[in-house]
């Protein structure tokens, strides 16, 4: 029986020499694979009181819509600057290789509003970081942040949970 990581390839030095980059892609592509990613997301949080998913650009949209459907609850997505049309607040960070500036609505969460974070990779956490100090800032209480892959030797996992969030991740694979 396949898993979940059976449904992921590796790219070798993409988008740079010496990154092994996890495609999600061919997870998306194939019906079981992605409904059985979503439905292991999901799992941890049968039960809990979440308000919306916010999901992380790019991928975190599919997995985020997808999550936020099967729980009955709002969609936020974070995006690159400049490509929200409202009034925003932003977030800079540094990402495995390079910066960027992360942005959402100002009124996209409500203060006390529970929310699930949610992306495809988890590798230094900056993303997840300046996606948290965002949803922080409009008065979200974080319940869990959730990724397909965790790509431990990046240290994002223990960067997100010195910063007191519960995370979990459906895989995991060594190296860069």
């Amino acid at each position: 029986m396949k898993t979940v990581q059976d449904y992921i390839r590796t790219i070798v030095d993409f988008p740079h020499e010496g990154i092994m980059f996890r495609d999600v892609t061919t997870l998306f592509a194939d019906p079981r694979g992605f409904r059985m990613a979503i439905d292991q997301m999901l799992h941890p949080y049968a039960g809990l009181e979440i308000d919306k998913v916010v999901g992380l650009e790019a991928r975190g949209f599919i997995l985020g819509g997808a999550i936020a459907h099967q729980l009955s609850v709002g969609f936020v997505p974070i995006r690159k600057k400049g490509k929200l049309p409202g009034t925003t607040i932003s977030q800079d960070y540094k990402l495995e290789y390079g910066e960027a500036i992360v942005e959402i609505h100002d009124d996209a969460i409500s203060a006390g509003e529970k929310i699930l974070v949610v992306d495809d990779l988890l590798a230094t956490g900056g993303t997840a970081e300046a996606g948290i100090k965002l949803l922080e800032r409009l008065g979200g209480e974080i319940v869990s942040c959730a990724f397909i892959i965790d790509l431990p030797d990046l240290g994002g996992r223990k960067k997100l949970e010195t910063m007191g969030m519960d995370v979990h991740a459906l895989c995991a694979f060594d190296g860069l």
